[in-house]
C-alpha cells in the first residue's frame, strides 16, 4: 500500500513579504518522512480570507492530510480558524473546552484573559483540539485538516501532539553519493538507473567547489535493500 499523502498550507503576509523566513515546512517534512506520510505539496497564501478558504478546500480534497501553520493567534489578522470553519460550512465560536484551557493557563501566569486572548478559544463545532504544551492555546483538527500555530516552537509541539494519532506508512529512507563529475557527464547513467529502479526517487543536486563541478545524488525510497543496490551500482558506474 502506498504511504498516506499530505500537503502543507503556510498562511501569512509576513512569509510572502520576506519579513519572516518559514522554518515550519522544513520541520514538518522531516517529521512526516519519519512517520511514513509523504509530503507532496506546500502552498503559501496571504492573510486573505477567500484565498485561505479556496486553498484549504482544494488541498483537503487532494490529499489524505493537510497541515496549516499561521493565523490562529489573538490579533485582528489571525483569521485562519474562521476561514477554515467557513471552508467546511461549520459554525465557530468560543468553545468551552478551549476556554477552560486558557482560563487555567492565564490564572497561573497572573495575566488577564482579555477579549484578544479569548479569540484563541474560537474553535469550529466539529473540530477536535490539538494539544499545545508550550503556550496552551490549542490548535484543532477538522476533517483531514490540522490547524496549527505559526510560531516555530509552538508548531513543533503541536506536530508532536498530532502525529502519534495519525496512521503512517513505511518511513522514507535515503542515501547520498557524492560524485565529482558534472551533471552532464552522469545524466545518462541516472536516467537508466531511474528506469531500472522505478520504486525509488533519484535526485541530482549539483555543486561547484574551487572551479570543479560535482553532484550529490540522493536516492530515496522505503526499501533499504533497493537503495543499497542502486547506490552501489551508481558508485561503480560513475567511477569508470
Amino acid at each position: 500500500m502506498p504511504n498516506p499523502t499530505a500537503a502543507m498550507l503556510v498562511i501569512g503576509d509576513e512569509i510572502l513579504s520576506g519579513r519572516t523566513r518559514d522554518a515550519n515546512m522544513y520541520h514538518l517534512a522531516g517529521e512526516l518522512t519519519k512517520h511514513g506520510i509523504d509530503l507532496k505539496e506546500v502552498r503559501v497564501v496571504s492573510d486573505d480570507a477567500p484565498a485561505i478558504e479556496a486553498a484549504v478546500r482544494a488541498l483537503s480534497d487532494g490529499f489524505d492530510h493537510v497541515f496549516t501553520s499561521g493565523g490562529i493567534g489573538p490579533t485582528h489578522d489571525d483569521i485562519t480558524a474562521d476561514c477554515i470553519a467557513r471552508a467546511f460550512g461549520d459554525h465557530i465560536d468560543i468553545r468551552a473546552d478551549a476556554r477552560a484551557l486558557l482560563e487555567a493557563h492565564y490564572s497561573k501566569t497572573g495575566l488577564e484573559l482579555n477579549a484578544a486572548r479569548l479569540r484563541m478559544a474560537r474553535i469550529p463545532d466539529s473540530a477536535t483540539l490539538i494539544d499545545n504544551p508550550v503556550s496552551t492555546a490549542p490548535g484543532f483538527t477538522i476533517r483531514n485538516v490540522h490547524v496549527m500555530a505559526g510560531v516555530p516552537s509552538v508548531f513543533q509541539a503541536m506536530v508532536a501532539s498530532i502525529l502519534p494519532t495519525l496512521t503512517g506508512g513505511e518511513p522514507l529512507l535515503s542515501q547520498t553519493l557524492r560524485i565529482d563529475r558534472g551533471e552532464g557527464d552522469i545524466a545518462a547513467t541516472l536516467t537508466q538507473l531511474a528506469a531500472d529502479f522505478p520504486d525509488l526517487t533519484i535526485g541530482c543536486y549539483p555543486f561547484q567547489i574551487n572551479g570543479a563541478f560535482g553532484a550529490n545524488v540522493v536516492v530515496r525510497g522505503t526499501d533499504g535493500a533497493q537503495i543499497d543496490a542502486a547506490v552501489t551500482r551508481l558508485a561503480r558506474e560513475t567511477a569508470q
